[in-house]
């Protein structure tokens, strides 16, 4: 397993880290004994970088990753966790609602300190909450010793260029925006750069769009990117091999994106996805599946408040 630095904040993380959204059963029923094994998998295969939120599984994924890390060494992972969403329109993000957040999700992960607090999803709410509530709520966390570092995280890109360059940032989660069909995130590198803003690039898969099961009802896609994206995986498939390879060892290879994060509560799963980040990539098979794509290339789609809605990426028209 590689590693990467997350920005200023000196910490080194795996190039693949794993997302615990999963043991909160959001795609799924999980077995909670799985879903612990699957952790212990994660941090066996070299993953040192593990992120939840109390939103997946309205706190069961924080309460399942906390039993799985009572029998893991604090120094073998760097965490983080998120506040201000708890629920599919649940949004509070005042000061004293993260701050009690935090110390509900300690609690849940049996552990007395968070690496990295992100606030959760801050598209849904106005930036004047973020900058006078949310972002103080942090500051004061730091004081307390109860995080080491604060970032914030959501799906449209020009979140990050409002708050970025207005507020102090230690690192973000972009997620659907660095994979095989957008690659849209780089656009953002030279603001992250010059501030030396960790970079978390989750979803590879683009929230299982990059598969040949097809996506959900409930997948905020277009049509036509959902077509694509299909028509993508079922060549990988005929090719003999799965999309979600040539995905992750696509996003993982950047030098310039830390740590791309995967989501799974199968053991057999997470080992598989860290093998495939020390296997050369097929170039030829690369090559085709981006042609494949390329008539939905960094096309995306609206979350939140439209004045985030703008910028690098754009929407889906």
């Amino acid at each position: 397993m590689k590693y990467r630095q997350l920005g200023k904040t000196g910490l080194d993380v795996s190039v693949l880290s794993f997302g615990a959204s999963s043991l909160g059963s959001v795609f799924r029923d999980t077995d909670e004994g799985e879903s612990v094994r699957t952790v212990h998998a994660a941090i066996d295969a070299g993953i040192n970088y593990i992120d939840v939120s109390p939103y997946y599984g309205l706190t069961k994924a924080e309460t399942v990753l906390g039993k799985a890390l009572k029998d893991i060494p604090r120094d073998k992972y760097v965490l983080s966790t998120k506040a201000g969403r708890y629920g599919a329109d649940a949004f509070d993000f005042s000061h004293d609602r993260i701050v009690a957040s935090v110390d509900e999700s300690l609690a849940r992960l049996n552990v007395d300190e968070i690496d990295i607090l992100y606030l959760h999803d801050i598209e849904f709410v106005p930036a004047d909450i973020i900058f006078n509530e949310a972002i103080p709520a942090l500051k004061r966390l730091k004081e307390l010793g109860k995080i080491r570092f604060g970032g914030i995280c959501g799906l449209p890109l020009g979140l990050f260029e409002t708050f970025i360059p207005r507020v102090e940032v230690d690192c973000i989660i972009s997620y659907c925006h660095y994979a095989l069909n957008d690659t849209s995130l780089l656009g953002l590198l030279p603001l992250l750069e010059a501030s030396r803003t960790g970079l978390v690039n989750a979803s590879p898969l683009s929230m299982g769009l990059l598969g040949t099961r097809g996506t959900p009802d409930w997948h905020p896609a277009s049509p036509q990117i959902k077509a694509a994206c299909l028509e993508a995986a079922r060549y990988c498939e005929s090719r003999g091999t799965d999309i979600a390879k040539l995905a992750i060892q696509f996003s993982t290879s950047n030098e310039r994106i830390p740590t791309t994060l995967v989501s799974t509560a199968n053991p057999a799963n997470i080992q598989k996805n860290a093998a495939w980040t020390e296997e050369p990539i097929d170039e030829g098979l690369l090559a085709e599946v981006l042609a494949i794509l390329q008539p939905v290339h960094n096309r995306t789609w609206v979350s939140g408040r439209a004045e985030y809605n703008v910028g690098i990426g754009g929407d889906d028209k």
